[in-house]
């Protein structure tokens, strides 16, 4: 009798074992889902910015070096790194935000259709990326968690689930963009 409770009870651990781990499993697809939604929008920034650049070249010739860190930033969109990719999502927000600071000086550019229709797609697309960006660092947080918690934290040692990092927006990001003519 004494075997068969003693069968049991390391039945139920294994079980529990293994859905604790399944659910750390499945957190963590959640949290590559999350990103490559953000990924996703990146893409698409990616794709919008020379297009916003090239209509803005033509009315302030004068603003290169905004272009050209524009520019660099864009590039970084595509790293393979997710720290490169934040820091390079970060740059770009900062310097789109500086970009349109530039264009509101200019009123033949503002009524432009053109640059009007491309500013409206980039900020749906600002707005997807944030949204992704919520989504992802949810599941990093239930993720972290679930990590901390006892006993789920024994589990998480034993098949090396580690905590994620956030999808952090850049403290510049959060200051007001300064432009100065």
């Amino acid at each position: 009798m004494g075997l068969i409770i003693g069968i049991g009870i390391l039945i139920v651990i294994v079980l529990y074992v293994i859905a604790v781990r399944n659910s750390f499993v499945v957190l963590s697809v959640n949290i590559d889902e999350g990103f490559a939604s953000i990924d996703n929008q990146l893409k698409r920034r990616y794709d919008l910015i020379p297009n916003l650049v090239e209509t803005v070249k033509g009315y302030a010739k004068h603003e290169k070096e905004l272009f050209e860190g524009i520019s660099k930033a864009r590039a970084g969109l595509v790293s393979n790194s997710v720290g490169e990719k934040v820091e390079a999502a970060n740059q770009t927000s900062q310097l789109m935000g500086r970009l349109f600071a530039v264009a509101e000086a200019y009123p033949e550019l503002k009524a432009n259709t053109g640059f009007e229709k491309l500013q409206v797609e980039l900020v749906g697309t600002e707005d997807k990326i944030a949204y992704a960006r919520q989504y992802y660092n949810g599941a990093v947080g239930k993720y972290n968690k679930k990590i901390l918690v006892f006993p789920s934290s024994i589990i998480a040692g034993m098949f090396n689930f580690t905590k994620k990092d956030f999808f952090e927006v850049a403290p510049v990001e959060r200051e007001n963009v300064k432009v100065s003519f």
